[in-house]
């Protein structure tokens, strides 16, 4: 019987080899060390027998003129070697400062080597020996760089586009570049291609990676199988950007977006700056630039207090004027880990730089007696008021709370800062309050006629207030909660379908109180032109296409993640309104406008506002909300039908 041989798969030889050299580069560096010193030594004894052989036409492995020349070119490479830092490199990163690292090294080796050889001479050693010997070692100690870069990175990149993840970097310049050499470093990918709009270098490769090109990305994609697309294009317009990921998302890949331009100057590409394309890149409309005029105008060299200075605005506006140079910066903030949270980062900022005092104030501002104390305490010269309740379902489930921190924080707050002589105070607002349905949207129209009203009084303080609409990544917004929902995988929950909605970034809504309130003359109500807005359901349809996940529907029954419908919240609104009236007025700003609005004098208000305060006290919830049917006669509850009093109320009209 005749045995065949039993043949060897070579899928086992590669996964043995690869899990050789794995074991290799996971090795600690000490040892990595010892191993390339090790090479290194046994590459100085191969380059002297070479120079030998070359010189004299044949081996001669042991002699007294071999172990003579080993006896200089061992030490003098391992001072020449410290000297240049060779071993402080890490071999598999090696490239072409690698390569002038160990040229200078072999030319510090060759000084010794042709003084004593080449012009002092030593017996039985040819001349030529000097200058040989360390160009050979030159040759050698790259070729084997090459070699373990070739095996560590290389070898290690092919195993993983067998298994890993198959991604490809859309952008083949100087950011794509950089990147994919760190994804094939040390990457836990596969970099499989790369997609440009450059025609012309459409076939051409980098590193050995093909350019495509974008006409037919998703055969492309379907193709390759790939699972992931990152974003190279740190330099590329918003207009472009949105056009790029709105290409994508219909197909069945993650993206993955590199942001930070710094970086690439610097020279500092890593696979962790990568990061999921957001949401903010989907807006249809470009950021409102800032105008740092306005900006620093109620800011710089002043004494400036945010309440609220822990919530999501808050937070943003006391970065914003860290930045712009504040005298002093008082945080008054509920919460103590909010409080905690933001003085730990804005000291961090300040550092060594003392030039900025920042003061945190632990306490609930919508008492008059703490409001009274803190403004009298720091006689701010702006103020800026966003402490409020916000979530709309919660508020509406508890219009007592809502009603007394959200009206009555912002009643002693800028009374108080009246009394303490403030030059300015701004109001952060809301898109809610315009012709609300909701507690909170009418808490927020009531603070609005506060602040108007004080101003018709002839206040020495500028009272001004800002309206915006949904802040993306804010506490309690859709868009941290859709993106928990698809980790999760699914479903994405949503009030309606047809739900629309105003987005802006938290910088942007920053940037907008500061700029508004330096350009108030007092009673203004500030909006921004926010484009166009946005349905919900769409943007949810983004967020699952652009983490790589399909939309399971009627269309799909076999997607990832389905979308369902809950229905409206109470006192939730299918659409959301900036203004009252259609006649906005223009500001300085061009995308900031003025909105004209109707108003209540201050005697009438306040008579309404000591009702409310009865109300609060006694616990009567209906008889607070009949305060608000009067003060907001345009509030109109979906779910509650008007109830009908006897408090009367006044209304002139406003400029």
């Amino acid at each position: 019987m005749v045995i065949q041989p039993r043949s060897v798969d070579s899928s086992i030889v590669i996964d043995l080899i690869v899990a050789r050299l794995r074991w290799l580069a996971d090795l600690p560096r000490t040892a990595r060390r010892a191993i390339a010193l090790a090479m290194d030594i046994t590459h100085c004894v191969v380059s002297v027998w070479l120079a030998f052989s070359i010189r004299l036409g044949a081996w001669d492995l042991v002699s007294p003129a071999v172990g003579m020349v080993l006896a200089v070119a061992i030490p003098s490479w391992l001072v020449a070697a410290r000297w240049c830092g060779v071993y402080r490199s890490i071999i598999r990163f090696a490239g072409g400062r690698t390569m002038i690292d160990l040229a200078i090294a072999c030319l510090i080796l060759s000084l010794p080597m042709i003084t004593i050889f080449s012009f002092i001479g030593i017996k039985d050693v040819p001349r030529t020996i000097g200058v040989l010997q360390p160009m050979l070692l030159l040759l050698l100690l790259a070729l084997s760089r090459i070699a373990i870069r070739y095996a560590l990175v290389d070898i290690l990149h092919v195993a993983r586009q067998r298994r890993g993840r198959r991604v490809a970097i859309y952008g083949a310049g100087r950011a794509g570049q950089q990147l994919g050499f760190a994804i094939r470093q040390d990457g836990d990918a596969a970099l499989v291609c790369y997609f440009d709009d450059d025609r012309s270098i459409e076939g051409h490769r980098v590193d050995g990676v093909r350019i495509h090109g974008t006409a037919n990305i998703g055969q492309t994609i379907q193709e390759q199988a790939l699972d992931e697309i990152f974003l190279a294009l740190p330099g590329v317009p918003r207009s472009r950007r949105i056009q790029i990921v709105e290409q994508l998302k219909h197909h069945s890949v993650r993206v993955r977006s590199l942001p930070s331009l710094g970086n690439i100057i610097d020279g500092r590409v890593s696979v962790r700056d990568l990061r999921d394309v957001q949401v903010e890149e989907l807006l249809g409309r470009d950021p409102v630039p800032p105008d740092e005029t306005l900006l620093s105008g109620a800011i710089e060299e002043k004494v400036v207090l945010v309440s609220g200075a822990g919530g999501s605005i808050g937070s943003e506006l006391c970065r914003q004027i860290m930045s712009r140079r504040p005298r002093r910066l008082i945080l008054v903030e509920h919460s103590e880990y909010a409080l905690y949270s933001i003085l730990t980062e804005l000291q961090e900022r300040v550092g060594a730089d003392r030039k900025v005092e920042i003061v945190p104030e632990l306490a609930d501002i919508s008492q008059a007696l703490v409001a009274s104390r803190i403004m009298r305490r720091h006689r701010p010269q702006t103020v800026v008021h966003a402490a409020a309740y916000k979530h709309v379902p919660l508020v509406e489930g508890n219009p007592l709370s809502g009603l007394r921190n959200n009206v009555f924080g912002t009643y002693h707050c800028c009374l108080e800062a009246e009394r303490a002589g403030a030059s300015r105070f701004i109001l952060v607002s809301t898109d809610k309050a315009v012709r609300p349905t909701n507690v909170m949207g009418a808490s927020k129209r009531i603070c609005e006629l506060i602040l108007q009203a004080r101003a018709d009084e002839g206040s020495g303080t500028i009272f001004s207030m800002v309206r915006f609409g949904n802040v993306l990544g804010s506490s309690g917004s859709v868009v941290p909660r859709f993106r928990q929902q698809i980790a999760e995988g699914g479903p994405i929950t949503l009030t309606h379908r047809d739900v629309t909605r105003y987005f802006m970034t938290i910088p942007e809504a920053a940037q907008l109180v500061m700029q508004a309130g330096a350009m108030a003359k007092g009673g203004e109500v500030f909006v921004l032109d926010m484009g166009e807005s946005i349905r919900i359901y769409d943007l949810a349809r983004s967020m699952i296409q652009l983490s790589g996940c399909t939309v399971r529907d009627e269309n799909d029954p076999d997607g990832d993640i389905a979308i369902e419908e809950i229905g409206l919240r109470p006192g939730e609104k299918m659409y959301e309104e900036l203004l009252i009236g259609d006649n906005p007025e223009p500001t300085d700003h061009s995308r900031i406008m003025r909105a004209r609005e109707a108003r209540m004098d201050w005697a009438e208000l306040s008579r309404l506002l000591d009702e409310m305060a009865r109300g609060l006290d006694a616990g009567d919830a209906e008889r607070a909300m009949a305060v608000v049917r009067h003060a907001v006669p345009d509030y109109a509850h979906p779910n509650r039908p008007a109830v009908s009093d006897h408090i009367g109320s006044r209304r002139v009209a406003g400029a």
